[in-house]
């Protein structure tokens, strides 16, 4: 079984490597894995323009405040100094403090650092502000933290100072800040929040609805299970539970809460999960064949979401009255379906993360889905055992693919964290 199982992942490497070279990964004309990439028109922000346009220290930026950092505190071992030579440090106060960071600062930094040399040859990036001990800003201040840095170019010229935001924005940092004529504001969010706010999932807790009655935990769910799903036209049906595409056995998660009252349903899941959205009510096509998939950060109050109705018998469109957030510790599941779709907790879904385009997921899925039935026919007793805890490595192998051949801006921000190994 062993060899048969090596066997299919090689077969279907094989087939994703010739399905790329002949597609090109996209649809028509466009960027191609034999073309060159072409350079990103890059804008140089505005002064006192701040990216993403939102508070520094709220979800869709850098997150909340957790606390100053001081040299006695247990926190202290998360900061990191930074030696990059590309990097000039200020450090006015000759203590080696604005080269702590943490991690997450530190990667994007030396990212930045490249992208200033090849922007500018011959001048570096350089720092003015990192981690401080002092108390020299305002409070709750992420420079506190080693989560901030104010920076420069090593000539200082203020007319770079535009793009150079820019180009931090390029490199990552969650929130970026053209705050002052003499500096950048950049941050990121704290390490132990990207793992918890990251990925596309359900929590543990959610239910599904099985072909042969009743519902099961999203948890529970095995190979040779069938799961209400609906088609591309909205109509409900049966379908084969694939594998979990993440699976995380009692992780912490932060989850959108979208409810709805009439049909009522309350759903949980991930900012990076698609979820299918109706046409407004003023459009012909109200069925969920014209609705379209948004991230979970993205839906509001007021869009329509599809609702299983009275009797199980069909989707209802239902207004979306709340949106709220909510930690849980249940675990966190992406279950993959045949049908690339799924009801979770009456709610429609999308199998699907990371990229807002529900159709091309489900293309790239297309192999994998293809020798999964390969597969079931050599051995047609199911699997019992569940699919291995962490994130399935089909999934890791077109994130990685997607990271070269798409633009950053059209992957979920908090859509994955692949180790750097």
């Amino acid at each position: 079984m062993d060899e048969m199982l090596l066997l299919t992942r090689i077969l279907l490497v094989g087939f994703i490597c010739a399905l790329l070279v002949s597609s090109g990964l996209t649809c028509g004309p466009g960027r191609g894995i034999g073309k060159r990439r072409h350079p990103k028109k890059l804008t140089p922000l505005a002064y006192k323009q701040f990216i993403p346009n939102v508070a520094e220290k709220t979800l869709g930026a850098s997150g909340r405040y957790e606390g100053k950092i001081t040299r006695n505190s247990e926190r202290f071992k998360e900061l990191t100094p930074n030696y990059n030579p590309d990097i000039i440090f200020k450090d006015e106060e000759n203590t080696g403090a604005d080269r702590l960071m943490t991690q997450r600062c530190k990667d994007k930094l030396n990212a930045l650092a490249i992208s200033v040399m090849n922007q500018w040859p011959g001048v570096k990036l350089r720092v003015t502000e990192g981690w401080d001990e002092d108390g020299h800003h305002s409070e709750e201040s992420l420079h506190y933290e080693g989560r901030a840095v104010d920076i420069t170019t090593s000539d200082r010229d203020r007319s770079k100072y535009g793009m150079l935001a820019r180009l931090a924005v390029e490199a990552g940092f969650d929130w970026v800040y053209y705050e002052s004529k003499a500096h950048i504001h950049c941050s990121v969010k704290a390490e132990n929040s990207v793992a918890a706010k990251s990925g596309g999932c359900f929590p543990g807790s959610a239910t599904v609805h099985l072909e042969k009655g009743g519902t099961k935990l999203v948890k529970d769910l095995r190979p040779g299970d069938r799961v209400l799903v609906a088609d591309t036209e909205g109509r409900l049906l049966y379908s084969d539970f694939l594998t979990f595409l993440d699976r995380e056995d009692g992780s912490h998660k932060l989850f959108y809460v979208i409810e709805t009252r009439q049909p009522r349903a309350r759903l949980l899941l991930t900012a990076a999960h698609l979820l299918f959205v109706a046409p407004q009510q003023n459009q012909s096509q109200a069925g969920a064949a014209s609705s379209r998939a948004l991230f979970a950060s993205r839906v509001r109050p007021g869009q329509r979401i599809f609702v299983l109705g009275e009797g199980g018998q069909r989707l209802l469109p239902a207004a979306v009255h709340r949106v709220s957030l909510r930690e849980e510790a249940s675990g966190a599941y992406a279950p993959l379906t045949a049908q690339g779709t799924i009801l979770i907790d009456r709610v429609l879904a999308s199998c699907y993360a990371v990229i807002e385009e529900h159709s091309w997921a489900h293309w790239a899925f297309a192999p994998f889905r293809l020798l999964q039935g390969l597969l079931a026919a050599l051995c047609p007793s199911p699997l019992a055992e569940p699919t291995a805890p962490g994130i399935h490595w089909y999934s890791r192998l077109l994130y990685r693919i997607g990271s070269w051949v798409l633009d950053s801006d059209s992957l979920h921000p908090l859509g994955m964290v692949v180790s750097s190994s």
